[in-house]
């Protein structure tokens, strides 16, 4: 997995790039604080020929976001190459946390 971020200096904006690969999933997302959690909101990330799920968002910056990927709509994963961790009790987990 990986995170790739892009800063634009036009404006306050970070381009992040999500890698994940994942060649048995059908698909990946990407939920956060950034849409609410929300599965229908989220980022889908695009399959590539290698079986890598790749997708940016733009987020705005001088923010912490959490995150999480969700694999063919059940299997929340973390990324191993997050900022850092953040505990959560109501998913009993901890999520990936995104300084921007």
């Amino acid at each position: 997995m990986a995170i790739k971020k892009q800063y634009l200096k036009s404006k306050p904006v970070c381009k992040v790039t999500f890698s994940v690969p994942a060649e048995e999933a059908k698909k990946v997302a990407v939920v956060g604080t950034f849409n609410e959690w929300n599965v229908k909101k989220a980022a889908e990330l695009k399959k590539l020929k290698n079986g890598t799920f790749k997708g940016t968002v733009d987020l705005e910056t001088d923010n912490s976001y959490e995150f999480r990927y969700v694999v063919d709509g059940k299997t929340y994963i973390n990324d191993e190459q997050a900022d850092a961790y953040a505990w959560n009790d109501y998913a009993g987990a901890e999520n990936c946390v995104l300084n921007l």
